[in-house]
């Protein structure tokens, strides 16, 4: 069985982590966005996942390529040379598809509290019409998806409610990952992290090194390479690959970007966003702040802005 994954995007909304990865590859959970989407269709018997990407596909390919010996399928690319919204990528890949004649579409629809960030469905047993981004309320079901199957599939679906967040800005991301979290906690509480210091849900990677006297959760996931010097305090984060946080520092509500430092007794919170490889200097106060890559801060942001 063929799986076909729309990867093409530019990731704007999460722009801050988009600018040198691409969104797929954004680690939600520990874990890229793109591969809890293949490992769940691997369990699902697919042996084929073609990728229709544009951003960043050399990333994506080099990626996906180490983890096709590791997962036992084979995963292809297609590259747009430039956008084609949702049914050119499946144009682009038809000789990787398969070429059933009677393959019919399936607009996967689902109910959201704010559907001002999606494209609408409006809808009476039939569809009336899309309507983008609205900003007056006409209806709270969104597109989020186009799929293509064939007949037999029917037959082997199932209704089910299971997870599904937006997680395309900053907040949602956060937000997002508490409720994952929450789903590990009842599907496999094994995987979370334990001991003195750690509160409710955690993640935390084997080559991550915790110093002493820290209070880490709840709701934290803490990739590889990271290092949280003694007295660190860190809630609803996640922290990416290789960052440094040095000792005494708390930060509530953020996302520490791949390799980016933040000095000793820093305080942030409220959504703050370090892009990659950020240097906060020691004893600032960042709030609410979104830091694009490469920068260094050397004042304190006590009201939220973007700092370019």
């Amino acid at each position: 069985m063929k799986a076909l994954i729309l990867v093409g995007g530019y990731g704007t909304r999460l722009r801050l982590l988009t600018l040198t990865v691409p969104k797929p590859l954004v680690e939600f959970c520990n874990k890229p966005i793109l591969l809890h989407q293949v490992e769940a269709l691997v369990k699902a018997g697919v042996r084929h996942v073609i990728l229709a990407g544009s951003y960043m596909s050399e990333l994506l390919a080099r990626e996906m390529r180490a983890q096709e010996q590791r997962l036992g399928i084979k995963i292809s690319l297609s590259t747009e040379k430039e956008p084609l919204g949702t049914a050119g990528p499946l144009a682009l890949a038809r000789e990787l598809l398969t070429d059933s004649e009677e393959a019919f579409f399936v607009l996967n629809v689902t109910n959201v509290e704010e559907p001002s960030k999606y494209g609408v469905v409006v809808y009476e047993g039939r569809i009336h019409r899309f309507v983008e981004k609205p900003q007056v309320f006409v209806s709270n079901k969104i597109n989020a998806g186009m799929y293509i199957f064939s007949p037999a599939m029917l037959r082997r679906i199932q209704k089910a409610a299971c997870f599904w967040m937006d997680i395309s800005q900053p907040k949602d991301f956060l937000t997002g990952m508490c409720m994952y979290l929450q789903l590990v906690r009842q599907q496999a509480p094994e995987r979370l992290h334990t001991g003195p210091g750690f509160v409710g849900n955690v993640l935390v990677d084997p080559t991550a090194v915790i110093g002493e006297n820290c209070t880490i959760g709840p709701n934290v996931t803490i990739r590889a390479g990271v290092v949280l010097e003694d007295g660190v305090r860190v809630k609803r984060c996640t922290v990416l690959k290789g960052a440094h946080i040095r000792s005494h520092s708390w930060l509530e509500s953020c996302i520490v970007g791949w390799s980016s430092s933040v000095g000793q007794w820093v305080r942030m919170e409220n959504v703050t966003v370090l892009g990659e490889d950020v240097i906060v200097n020691d004893e600032l106060y960042i709030n609410g702040t979104n830091v694009l890559p490469h920068k260094s801060i050397t004042d304190s942001v006590p009201v939220p802005r973007i700092i370019t």
